[in-house]
């Protein structure tokens, strides 16, 4: 499983958490995002390994997608991203769910299309940002 295919399962689960109104869905993804960004052990990186045993090295880097040599800051940008979608969730929904009730579904959107495209505008600013 590919970081690009993530992101397209995990823009139709939000997507489809908001469009049914499933109360349980949203905060399972924070869940999951979150402690996927702060152990960094990725469900495409496990899936990855499970399906090849572990032989193969696992790499889904983009030609669109900057690569830089000297990371200012040693927090890798995948890891970022997690912990980014996760706290952005968190305020949209809980602290400003009456005034932000649209920035979900664009979150949504966004990371749907990113999956589609394989061009994640958040995680190329991070990766300008100076994250590995």
């Amino acid at each position: 499983m590919s970081e690009r295919f993530f992101r397209l399962i995990i823009g139709s689960l939000l997507l489809a958490c908001l469009y049914f109104d499933l109360q349980a869905g949203i905060p399972a993804l924070i869940v999951v995002l979150t402690l996927e960004g702060i152990t960094n052990y990725r469900i495409p990186l496990l899936v990855s390994r499970m399906r090849l045993a572990g032989h193969a090295d696992f790499d889904d880097s983009s030609e669109l997608m900057p690569e830089l040599q000297f990371a200012r800051i040693p927090f890798d940008a995948e890891r970022a991203w997690r912990l980014t979608v996760a706290v952005m969730l968190v305020i949209s929904i809980y602290v400003f769910g009456e005034s932000l009730w649209f920035f979900p579904w664009f979150m949504g959107f966004a990371i749907f299309g990113a999956g589609l495209s394989g061009v994640c505008p958040v995680l190329i600013s991070l990766k300008l940002l100076g994250f590995r």
